[in-house]
């Protein structure tokens, strides 16, 4: 029978206590209106550290079979852990790590999570053509590469979510990073128009913009390193979940996160 929500807090107001594997109905409601990620395959690119390394453990907890895509292996061993070496950049390296992970977990990919990328910075007129090039190969060409490929899949099942990472670099300037910034602002463009294109078949796309993170990211830019201000990466991942489990037809567009007292307490 239809269960009213009113009449539910009515009859439970006051009991805070379950028996022993007693299943409380609050629970079974917000199960059926969230996504249920358990036996759903994913593709999960930047794996090897931070954010990706987190996301892959969390969803591993959920019952996901997760492929992982990086150019280098992490240390992580699980039966539903399979990484499949690949640089997104390089659009021959994604056909190959697509088509061993369709052959070998099956061509139902639900999920796919657009994380790898890496920013340089530095003056614009300071900056090769070839680290410029690097950037957009990586973190523009690199979502088109693998998006693509797991579209046709999506529209068969009716249903999908892909999730494109980007940082609050996609939403204003940032001195001395204008290549970066260039990237994620077409992260914004690019996944707002998917989604655009891409909602009427059940296929969700969301973007991420994450502020300041406890990362590698800084190891190669002077002046700059992570620190315990900075938000920690299993946070941004836990963000990545919930925007994965939720209703299927409850559609998060955008996600802007930020430390919230990036520089201490005063």
């Amino acid at each position: 029978s239809k269960l009213d929500i009113s009449d539910f807090y009515k009859e439970t107001a006051g009991k805070n206590t379950l028996l022993p594997n007693q299943f409380h109905p609050i629970c079974f409601l917000l199960k059926s209106f969230s996504m249920e990620l358990k036996n759903k395959t994913a593709i999960v690119t930047g794996v090897s550290k931070g954010i990706g390394l987190e996301l892959v453990k969390l969803l591993l907890e959920k019952g996901v079979t997760v492929a992982g895509w990086s150019r280098n292996q992490p240390k992580l061993e699980h039966p539903n852990f399979h990484f499949f070496t690949c640089d997104v950049s390089q659009e021959e390296s994604v056909e190959k790590a697509f088509q061993a992970t369709t052959q070998k977990l099956g061509t139902d990919i639900r999920i796919l999570v657009n994380n790898a990328g890496f920013g340089i910075a530095g003056a614009t007129e300071s900056f090769s053509s070839e680290d410029w090039k690097a950037m957009f190969d990586t973190n523009v060409h690199g979502i088109f590469y693998t998006t693509k490929r797991v579209i046709p899949g999506m529209k068969v099942a009716d249903e999908g979510h892909i999730l494109n990472v980007a940082s609050i670099a996609g939403l204003n300037g940032v001195n001395q990073f204008a290549g970066y910034v260039g990237t994620k602002h077409a992260v914004r463009g690019i996944s707002h128009s998917l989604y655009m294109e891409l909602r009427d078949f059940g296929i969700k796309v969301s973007t991420i913009y994450p502020g300041s993170i406890q990362t590698n990211f800084f190891d190669d830019i002077p002046g700059m390193q992570a620190h315990e201000n900075m938000m920690r990466p299993i946070d941004v991942a836990t963000t990545i979940v919930q925007t994965l489990e939720t209703h299927p037809n409850y559609f998060v567009v955008d996600v802007e996160c930020r430390p919230l007292r990036p520089k201490g307490k005063k």
